[in-house]
């Protein structure tokens, strides 16, 4: 994990003209930054944060697999420091909807039936974290479009409120930039959140773009799971896939009953 890092800090390097350059804009001192890239020391907790929104990539980014970070920030197309952590909604709907949201922040497996491979399940990772202001979060989506080919990412950053025992969360890609989704989810009402339930619009990520609704999971993960081990078992799986169980195979499936006349989130 840590040679990861190193790899992944001189990549965000590498778009500057000098680590002369980085690290005058960072007033850190040069010797202390040239240890972090040889990897003699780790950054503190609070020149991570310096350093990560410097670059406009978050912590658990730039603790991503070394391939799999690169794949996120695409060659030449490195996320600008400018680029903000979550839509912008109003700040008074934000600040009023992060009232009971500190439950909620940790990691997840979002699964749903995909958009554009119907007949299998998409499970991404989802990073909800409390900033200034409010609550966002990360979903990564990986994507192995054939056996040994090296899986795409999309990457999607947004914002998460609490409104009247509703969770809603919006987001938008931030690589390609050609999608806005919305999720909305029932809370939790046990002492432990482990898994909430919902629908999900989108489209579907290829040609055709059909907007689509879906039931959706989100699943929470123990703390001990390492964000490598989280972002391997991400991307596309089959509903016979041993980590699925019959509840959660049965909160994902899109049937409509007779006598339903819409299309209904199911608690």
């Amino acid at each position: 994990m840590h040679d990861d890092f190193v790899a992944n800090l001189r990549l965000l390097c590498s778009y500057y003209p000098s680590i002369a350059e980085v690290c005058r804009r960072l007033t850190i001192n040069r010797a202390q930054f040239n240890r972090y890239l040889r990897g003699r020391y780790r950054p503190s907790h609070a020149a991570l944060q310096r350093i990560c929104h410097f670059f406009g990539v978050t912590t658990e980014d730039i603790a991503l697999p070394h391939h799999d970070f690169r794949a996120l920030v695409q060659t030449g197309q490195l996320i600008s420091e400018a680029t903000p952590a979550a839509l912008p909604w109003p700040n008074a709907l934000v600040q009023r909807g992060s009232e009971g949201m500190e439950r909620y922040i940790g990691r997840y497996f979002e699964l749903y039936h995909s958009m554009s491979r119907p007949g299998q399940l998409m499970r991404t990772l989802v990073c909800l974290e409390a900033r200034e202001g409010g609550v966002v979060y990360q979903r990564t989506e990986r994507m192995q479009t054939m056996p040994g080919v090296r899986s795409c990412h999309n990457r999607y950053v947004g914002t998460a409120v609490k409104l009247a025992d509703r969770l809603f969360l919006m987001d938008h890609e931030t690589l390609n930039g050609h999608e806005i989704t919305q999720t909305i989810l029932f809370p939790s009402f046990q002492s432990q959140v482990t898994r909430l339930t919902g629908l999900k619009m989108g489209v579907a990520d290829n040609s055709e773009r059909m907007p689509c609704c879906v039931r959706v999971v989100y699943q929470r993960l123990d703390e001990q799971v390492s964000l490598r081990e989280a972002l391997a078992q991400c991307g596309l799986i089959t509903l016979d896939d041993p980590s699925l169980d019959d509840a959660l195979i049965a909160a994902t499936l899109n049937d409509v009953a007779a006598d339903e006349h819409h299309f209904r989130a199911r608690h």
